[in-house]
């Protein structure tokens, strides 16, 4: 996969994409990544790439002009999937990670400031996507969460395929709770089905607890589970 990302701190991806699953998966020719400085592309000696808004208010607006410039300067393969990071646009989800991670190329473009001239979505038709609901400074925490979702589903990226079946949200539940050694801290003791050898006792007791955790943290999700789920459980 090619990943493209347009920013006007290219400086902020030096650290996520250099260290842990990102630079394997560099290393092994699963991915690359392409930072392009939008402020390349401004205007006059200041390199400006916005303005006030019409109509008034707080904060500046990034102009259409620049950011079309930038974004027609990246190289665009067929197939290619092109996302303004914006807190108004469609919400992330592991689905949708799951569905970029087949994609060829992806190509994000970090938001700043108060918004985004509407005439570069008009023109370009690029969709705006959300991390959740709330407010970051800029795009760039949100390109690189989003990054970091589609490339660890890349086939080949991660050790274990399986691990990424068992994950929170793939059901969609939130993962199970997690035990390692010692069998006993401080005061605490791991379930003993854990260490029992029965695998079936294990996974049921597995998909229980991911039952109990997502009723407790998100049941929001238990709706989305299929009607069939709980016939066994």
């Amino acid at each position: 996969m090619r990943i493209d990302i347009l920013t006007l701190f290219p400086d902020y991806f030096a650290s996520p994409f250099a260290v842990s699953m990102m630079k394997r998966a560099v290393e092994k020719g699963l991915v690359s990544f392409h930072i392009h400085n939008i402020r390349d592309f401004g205007k006059g000696k200041r390199r400006q790439v916005d303005d006030v808004p019409y109509g008034g208010g707080a904060g500046l607006v990034m102009m259409a002009d620049v950011l079309l410039n930038a974004y027609e300067n990246v190289p665009r393969t067929k197939g290619h999937r092109s996302f303004l990071l914006s807190p108004r646009g469609k919400r992330f989800s592991q689905a949708m990670a799951r569905d970029l991670a087949s994609c060829s190329h992806l190509i994000l473009i970090a938001g700043h400031y108060e918004g985004v001239d509407q005439r570069f979505l008009d023109i370009t038709g690029i969709e705006e996507l959300s991390l959740g609901d709330f407010v970051l400074t800029g795009g760039e925490p949100a390109a690189a969460a989003i990054v970091d979702a589609v490339v660890r589903l890349i086939p080949g990226v991660l050790g274990n395929e399986e691990s990424v079946e068992n994950e929170s949200f793939s059901l969609p539940l939130l993962e199970h709770d997690h035990y390692t050694m010692p069998r006993e801290f401080m005061g605490k003791k791991v379930p003993k089905v854990l260490f029992s050898g029965d695998h079936a006792k294990i996974e049921q007791w597995r998909q229980r607890n991911s039952l109990m955790r997502t009723l407790r943290n998100r049941p929001d999700l238990l709706p989305l589970l299929p009607p069939d789920f709980f016939d066994d459980k």
